[in-house]
């Protein structure tokens, strides 16, 4: 019965070149997203190695040929990114480890314990992520002045006030991924609760540390309007700001566009840099550290 309900060789193949062609069709489709995608960040590579002249002819230039690095000489030459590159790490790190800790701790609370107020906390904090951002400038900006923390320690503030609730919300995930019975099963084998969390459960919890940081990192580094209307003095301006006063200074004498480009490009480096550094902890498995015993 097996043998003549089973498919011919011939219906088999029949089905097999549809859904050959489908994949093929499909990696096609992904391959020119890809392209589409990547493009821009190409093109402003390409153009960061070309000199004014070359960028300003009607016939575009897909390959930096007898390119230099001029143009990010003459945007490091101005000393301005350097601090403004400064600022941008400072502002960056410490959302990044504040936002982490306060998050951590909370995700914790509301994925271990049991406690009065429970439920409104975890209400409240997706209730401050469906607020605008921009109906809160004003507040904040009138906050920070009143405390005198028009500085990059206001900024600092309320970028890992901005970014923690959803933090929480990612950590939570993470942590309540994690079963309770690993750190029961580590106590029960002579470990206190602090150890078996220290031991067991806070190394599979690294990947949601991590892609939790890049999160809040990538959320401060690129953040504008906020900084624009903290930071009054240009000495404490962080990168975004200072790419827009880059170029509103190149437009007073014809905007150099391959500078800008190396300007731009210079932003973006210390992003890639740190991505590459952490994205092998976020592409392991959460609980690979279970399975390695």
């Amino acid at each position: 019965m097996t043998a003549n309900n089973a498919p011919s060789p011939q219906a088999a193949g029949r089905g097999a070149g549809p859904r050959r062609n489908g994949k093929i069709a499909a990696s096609i489709g992904a391959v020119i997203v890809a392209v589409l995608w990547a493009f821009p960040v190409y093109w402003m590579l390409n153009s960061a190695f070309l000199p004014g002249v070359v960028l300003e002819k009607t016939t575009p230039t897909f390959l930096p040929f007898g390119g230099s690095l001029d143009n990010f000489r003459a945007v490091i030459a101005d000393g301005s990114f350097l601090r403004a590159l400064g600022m941008s790490l400072i502002v960056a790190g410490a959302t990044v480890v504040f936002c982490l800790l306060f998050a951590f701790l909370a995700a914790l609370a509301i994925s271990r314990f049991r406690f009065r107020g429970r439920r409104g906390f975890v209400l409240s904090v997706l209730f401050i992520q469906m607020l605008p951002a921009e109906g809160m400038f004003i507040a904040q900006y009138k906050l920070m002045g009143t405390l005198g923390l028009s500085s990059l320690v206001g900024v600092s503030i309320i970028y890992i006030a901005a970014v923690t609730p959803f933090t929480i919300w990612m950590l939570r995930g993470f942590v309540a991924g994690v079963p309770v019975e690993l750190e029961e099963a580590a106590m029960v084998d002579g470990l206190s609760r602090t150890q078996a969390f220290l031991r067991i459960t806070f190394p599979l919890l690294a990947p949601g540390l991590i892609a939790s940081g890049v999160y809040a990192f990538l959320q401060a580094w690129n953040e504008f309007t906020v900084a624009l209307v903290i930071l009054q003095n240009s000495a404490e301006h962080t990168l975004p700001l200072w790419l827009r006063g880059f170029i509103q200074q190149s437009a007073s004498r014809a905007i150099d566009w391959g500078q800008v480009m190396a300007a731009s490009t210079l932003v973006a480096i210390p992003v890639i840099i740190f991505f590459v550094l952490v994205q092998g902890r976020m592409t392991s498995g959460l609980v690979s550290g279970a399975v390695k015993g």
